[in-house]
């Protein structure tokens, strides 16, 4: 038998999913089955027929459940609360296949705030990240999941994302928690 981890789910709606780790998008009919596999960050992993799935957390009352929160900032925020929000953003983005963030994964190479000129209560973002492996078909979709999630962030205006594989990525990028949560201490 399953465990809780993995609840049966049944769509109630179509709807679009990305197929993983092949990265393409396509529509599940409403009546669809499965087992919900992971539910981090706001969005969902799905094990149908033999194939994962991810499903959006804007997505989420497919399958009956809530939609995250939306980000927020207290009223006369900081720079300080933006980097805090924009951390906490980039720690919602998981890998479909791996129950750990990208942030502790060690996915983030860099990260840069800076208020735009034409407005100062604007704000642009830059990352530069990688993926566990270049042939990653997943790779696409979580550039766009980091540009969304951050774009979601009240102030936050433009967000630059840029993929690179130098220095490649291993396991000793991981957080330390990371490693301990994968056996890979």
């Amino acid at each position: 038998m399953f465990s809780q981890s993995y609840a049966p789910v049944k769509f109630e709606r179509d709807s679009q999913v990305v197929l993983v780790p092949d990265g393409q998008v396509v529509q599940l009919p409403a009546g669809t089955t499965g087992y919900l596999t992971q539910a981090l960050g706001g969005s969902f992993t799905i094990y149908i027929d033999g194939r994962l799935f991810r499903l959006a957390g804007q997505d989420a009352d497919a399958i009956g459940r809530e939609p995250p929160p939306l980000p927020q900032l207290p009223d006369n925020a900081t720079d300080e609360d933006i980097e805090d929000l924009v951390l906490h953003q980039l720690k919602t983005c998981y890998d479909p296949e791996i129950p750990i963030n990208i942030v502790d994964l060690g996915l983030i190479y860099e990260c840069d705030i800076r208020r735009q000129e034409q407005d100062a209560e604007s704000r642009s973002v830059d990352i530069a990240m990688t993926l566990t492996a270049p042939g990653c078909g997943m790779g696409d979709f979580l550039v766009d999941d980091v540009r969304s999630r951050l774009l979601l962030i009240p102030t936050i205006e433009e967000v630059n994302v840029e993929l690179t594989f130098d220095p490649p990525w291993n396991q000793h990028m991981m957080s330390e928690s990371a490693r301990l949560d994968t056996g890979m201490f």
